[in-house]
């Protein structure tokens, strides 16, 4: 029994917290900060001030987390954000296909209370920050509402990944809020002024049939959104969720301190928006459904982004110019919205593509005004017009990663965030970061450490592409299509077959495209043109390309559109070898090709997109000459995914027992061994909502085993699903040889390996 009778002085308890590095924010962000810092040693307080992890991915919000790939829409491909974050969406996909919020919620539980290393504070908002100098923090002062306990947690290191800058803020970090002028950086997408200066938030909601008829009665306080939402027609029965993202509001007022009168705002739309569709009679198959679930916290997009060494810009994002810093990458379109969001009559959203990725710098990601003070998440060092690209979720983990992974070489090397770039520890941090998966396009390293580096790799056999076998269906052609096909610099495409029904006499025009740069896959520049006349019937058409490619690319096999003809497709599906189609994605304002109206720094060009599976499958071209582009070497190449060249090894399909024997010289110590998959990087893995046909990527082997050389088997996998799998040896495998031995998953598909690394 407690008794404690009148005292004039009560305070909460306190706890008092020492550790290496501290992460304010649990966000997606902060998740893959702290997981990627725990792995590397670092003890992490990671404060988060909501009961769950994920923030705008959380079931509180529920937004689907997305980056790079857009939905499948633009032509970035094979772009989905790797390292800590790719382990999560591909572990999120083989549990949770369906796309559940809750399940997502657990899975990031899951993955953070797995560390050691990490200390998570749930409902604890950090309201303090007490400083040793004026540009030096020291510890952060956070409240948890659910013990009543006040935490002081201190450390060298500190990561603001809280979306609204929390300890930035209160740190005195250099902030902007708002919309710089197209004067400031030559921006020329910069908003005009009566556009608005920030992106408002937004509130979502679930429905469901309940079977039965259900009444409802609208609270007092809900709009009636036939006069005051100008796109009430857009509210129907079978959208909710996400993809009424346009129910946006705020964008005209403070994004942080007027949160709650935004959040009653677009409450009254919500629970008007319902009214609507079950009460006004255009809606008769709302009958039997009910909200099943309103958010109770909006989802925000923008607030404060502050200053770092370098500020990101347009240009730096169409024009994908080089940063020798570069750690992390975008590819999300430039997306602003008008500040009068869902009450307005302009679109929801202006959206502008690049013709790929582009390189995010390491300058970006640190303050340049308190020097221990790393920046995460929406938050980093870019203008307001960059944000509109970098401050969608998978790229903001990808970039957090980084930071994490920077703190990692500041203890180690006692130096400061600053530090990392100015004393030269930028191809340390690469490197570092290549290991774990983090793709950083234009980017390789020679990772001396690699003990690959000093093997010889020998594969029982190579695919020597030569073409696809015409197993599949025959498909109109109602849109234009391409077969992408990697080529050496020097290579001439050659002769190739392709079968054809023509229902009449017709023209087919047939073109051989190229990317402007090799490392993009948009088919801006056209090389050859043939045009072949038709006779009806079914037929082989012999075609024949002898322009020469510039560089090692992809180059892009063109059919026109054209509904007279029948393509023949098949059902094989090669690792870095896709079709994709000249096609419409409106979620991402993608019309099929780019046009601006006005000179705003955006380049016209068309979209050529795949299509997701079960569809989009390869056509069944036979070419003259075999393409050996999928040799052993790709395995120590430095690039683990396709960029120019499929940049895998891939077994014969015919090869019953596809193996990889590693050899030295001499025995190696190794400690550590790390196997790099193909888990469909095009795949863009909408973590909620959307569901998935399937919940392991094809491409992925599922089954190995692995041998030293005495013929020992010393790891088996049976169920792998995951794009990197680190083995660790605590007493190292010593031995001159590693021989793996790989299992078909699918007689469609051959084993396919992007990397083999060893460290001792």
């Amino acid at each position: 029994m407690v008794l404690d009778k009148f005292n004039n002085v009560r305070m909460f308890k306190t706890d008092i917290l020492h550790t290496d590095f501290v992460i304010v924010g649990g966000g997606i962000s902060g998740v893959c900060a702290a997981i990627t810092a725990a792995r590397q040693g670092l003890g992490v307080v990671l404060m988060q001030d909501r009961p769950v992890l994920g923030g705008n991915g959380s079931s509180e919000i529920r937004l689907w987390m997305l980056g790079a790939t857009s939905h499948m829409g633009n032509n970035n491909r094979w772009a989905r954000e790797g390292g800590i974050i790719d382990e999560i969406m591909v572990e999120n996909t083989y549990r949770n296909p369906e796309g559940n919020p809750v399940i997502f919620d657990s899975i990031l539980l899951d993955k953070v209370v797995s560390e050691p290393n990490i200390t998570l504070l749930l409902n604890t908002c950090v309201y303090e920050v007490k400083k040793s100098s004026s540009h030096r923090i020291e510890s952060v002062r956070g409240f948890c509402s659910q013990n009543s306990t006040m935490y002081e947690v201190s450390a060298p290191l500190f990561c603001d990944a809280s979306g609204d800058g929390v300890v930035g803020f209160l740190s005195g970090g250099a902030y902007r809020m708002g919309a710089e002028s197209r004067e400031e950086f030559g921006e020329k997408f910069a908003p005009v002024e009566d556009y608005g200066e920030l992106l408002g938030h937004s509130l979502y909601f679930y429905t469901k049939d309940t079977g039965k008829p259900v009444k409802y009665i609208a609270p007092s306080y809900a709009l009636d959104v036939t006069k005051t939402v100008p796109r009430f027609r857009s509210f129907n029965t079978k959208e909710h969720g996400c993809k009424l993202w346009w129910v946006e509001y705020g964008g005209d007022l403070d994004t942080v301190h007027d949160t709650e009168q935004i959040k009653w705002e677009l409450w009254k739309v919500i629970y008007g928006a319902w009214d609507y569709i079950k009460n006004s009679g255009k809606h008769p198959e709302a009958e039997n459904m009910t909200l099943e679930w309103v958010g109770c916290i909006p989802g925000k997009r923008e607030s404060r982004r502050f200053e770092g060494d370098y500020m990101l810009i347009q240009q730096d994002i169409i024009e994908q110019r080089f940063h020798e810093d570069a750690v992390s990458y975008g590819g999300w379109s430039i997306d602003l919205h008008p500040a009068a969001g869902v009450f307005g009559e302009e679109s929801a959203c202006n959206q502008w593509h690049s013709k790929g990725i582009y390189q995010i710098p390491y300058r970006c990601l640190y303050s340049k005004v308190i020097d221990n003070l790393f920046l995460a998440g929406r938050i980093i060092s870019v203008s307001h017009v960059a944000f509109g690209s970098t401050r969608v979720m998978t790229t903001s983990a990808h970039s957090a990663q980084a930071v994490a992974m920077a703190a990692t070489i500041c203890l180690k090397e006692n130096i400061s965030p600053r530090e990392v770039y100015s004393k030269g520890w930028i191809p340390n941090l690469q490197t570092k970061l290549l290991r774990m998966g983090q793709y950083i396009p234009n980017i390789v390293v020679d990772d001396d450490e690699n003990l690959i580096k000093k093997a010889t790799i020998q594969a029982s056999s190579e695919f020597h592409f030569d073409g696809f076998p015409a197993d599949g269906e025959m498909q109109i052609l109602d849109e234009s299509v391409a077969q992408m096909i990697p080529l050496h610099k020097g290579d001439a495409l050659g002769k190739v077959k392709v079968e054809l029904s023509v229902s009449e006499d017709t023209i087919l025009e047939v073109e051989l495209r190229v990317s402007s740069k090799p490392f993009n896959h948009t088919p801006d520049i056209t090389i050859e043109k043939k045009t072949y006349s038709l006779l009806q019937g079914k037929q082989q058409l012999v075609l024949e390309f002898e322009a020469v490619m510039p560089d090692e690319q992809y180059a892009f096999l063109v059919f026109k559109k054209n509904p007279l003809v029948r393509l023949q497709y098949t059902q094989k599906r090669v690792t870095g070898i896709l079709s994709v189609f000249n096609t419409i994605n409106e979620a991402v304002s993608n019309f099929g090709k780019q046009t601006p109206k006005e000179d705003i720094g955006i380049e016209e060009f068309e979209f050529w997109c795949p299509k997701r599976r079960p569809e989009g499958h390869n056509i069944a071209i036979q070419s003259e000459k075999a393409l050996h582009v999928f040799s052993v070497a790709n395995i120590d190449n430095g690039v683990d995914r396709p960029v120019q060249s499929p940049n895998a090894w891939v077994a014969d399909p015919n090869d019953p027992t596809p193996a990889l024997t590693i050899k030295w010289d001499s025995a190696m110590h190794i400690g550590k061994l790390s196997l790099f998959f193909d888990t469909d990087y095009d795949h863009p893995m909408e973590t909620v909502q959307m569901t998935h046909p399937e919940n392991r990527m094809p491409f992925c082997v599922e089954k190995y085993k692995i041998y030293d050389d005495m013929n020992r088997l010393v790891y088996e996998k049976a169920d792998n699903y995951q794009s990197i799998n680190e083995l660790v040896f605590p007493e190292n495998l010593i031995t001159s040889e590693v021989r793996i031995v790989f299992e078909r998953s699918s007689d469609l598909i051959p084993v396919a390996l992007f990397a083999v690394k060893c460290y001792e």
